[in-house]
């Protein structure tokens, strides 16, 4: 039996009470992801970005865990909720515009003290303050620096649309800004490299694109490091009290840590593992959180079709985006139809082996997307469902 099949047997046992769809997240591969994770951070703390977890268990799983430490949040309204669950240290990594949360915020002691909003640009701060009302708390906030790679004189850019605030100047005048208007502390700089740590270099199949990425993500380190120590330079001297200084992902986790100007390391998708991060040189996960969909028909000789399955990934569209039909190995998508809305049919000779009411695994394109459509996970170790835990969703919320 191969250690795919030995898998599916496992999971088919823990769940044999329970029908599909469902979802499960294996704890033994969760956890030495995580310690994966540290390992690769070198000793800097890594900080949990939520929106790849989006369960409010395995977040404090995972935090209870030595080398991690804070939470990557993505709405503000998931930060105040988190923060009023008892979790500290909330980075919010991307800007709001969500009045009613920054009233709420600029209100209480408690939720101001454990919540870091985002900020690029002085409107933002302005927004804040006319939605403050008569809320007289510190804001912490922090600066987000653009990290693409921009060739030609800046004619090709890589890298995601994110903040406009590149250079150590740019940084410096609002830093500036920020220090100057009362209301509000800078306590930290973040700096998301999506091109280097969200993108495969080993892509199937693809041995010369997959050797572009790879010079592309070498320059691309090369750049991001020099001007981000200056970025840290330039705003640690407006500001030396700063507290961190934020960088990574999955897929960047032992470059970036070996940056001397970054104080921390962001990280969430590595410890599901999902099927974009299959095409990595740099590490080696095990997937960790898988749905199953139940088998409902058998049109055919080597075909079956699933219940449901159509859970597309955010990004750009395209295959790389749909699940993967997981175990038992050997299936695959009917090219005319895909994974369906209402039904999956899948196409290879393990469907011959399977029986209506079988459940067959997938895997999600990406991590935390796949809890929006569950309100469930069920965890397993070894064969046996340990526990039974509720999403976000399954908790009521639905952040964006």
């Amino acid at each position: 039996m191969t250690a795919l099949a030995a898998d599916r047997a496992r999971y088919d046992r823990a769940t044999a009470h329970l029908d599909a769809p469902l979802a499960l997240v294996d704890l033994d591969a969760f956890d030495a992801n995580a310690e994966d994770l540290v390992r690769r951070a070198g000793g800097k703390p890594v900080r949990v970005a939520s929106k790849s977890v989006r369960c409010r268990a395995l977040l404090e799983r995972v935090l209870a865990r030595d080398g991690f430490q804070g939470i990557m949040s993505f709405t503000l309204a998931e930060s105040l909720w988190l923060a009023r669950s008892g979790f500290g240290d909330i980075l919010l990594a991307y800007p709001s515009a969500d009045r009613a949360g920054f009233a709420e915020l600029a209100a209480d002691p408690k939720l101001a003290g454990a919540v870091t909003v985002m900020v690029d640009d002085p409107a933002q701060l302005d927004l804040i303050d006319a939605a403050r009302g008569g809320g007289r708390e510190v804001v912490r906030v922090c600066l987000e620096l653009d990290t693409s790679l921009k060739l030609l004189g800046g004619r090709v850019r890589v890298g995601a649309r994110r903040s406009p605030l590149r250079s150590p100047a740019q940084l410096a005048e609002l830093a500036r800004s920020v220090a100057r208007r009362p209301g509000f502390r800078l306590v930290g700089i973040m700096a998301y490299e999506g091109h280097i740590a969200g993108v495969g270099d080993a892509v199937a199949g693809r041995p010369l694109r997959s050797r572009a990425i790879r010079l592309m993500q070498s320059a691309a380190r090369r750049e991001l490091t020099e001007r981000r120590a200056a970025v840290v330079r330039a705003v640690r001297a407006v500001v030396p009290g700063l507290e961190f200084v934020n960088g990574g992902g999955t897929g960047s986790v032992q470059h970036t840590a070996a940056e001397d100007a970054v104080t921390e390391i962001a990280a969430g998708s590595g410890l599901y593992v999902p099927r974009l991060f299959d095409n990595y040189t740099s590490f080696t996960g095990r997937p960790a959180a898988l749905f199953a969909q139940p088998v409902v028909r058998r049109p055919g000789v080597g075909v079956v079709t699933v219940l449901g399955g159509g859970y597309p990934a955010s990004g750009a569209a395209g295959p790389d985006r749909l699940p993967v039909p997981y175990l038992p190995e050997g299936l695959a998508y009917d090219p005319q139809e895909g994974p369906g809305e209402v039904q999956t049919p899948l196409l290879g000779s393990p469907a011959d082996d399977l029986l209506i009411g079988d459940k067959v695994w997938f895997r999600h394109a990406k991590a935390g997307e796949l809890c929006e459509r569950f309100e469930l996970l069920h965890l397993v170790e070894g064969d046996t469902v340990t526990a039974t835990v509720p999403t976000y969703r399954g908790e009521g919320h639905t952040f964006l």
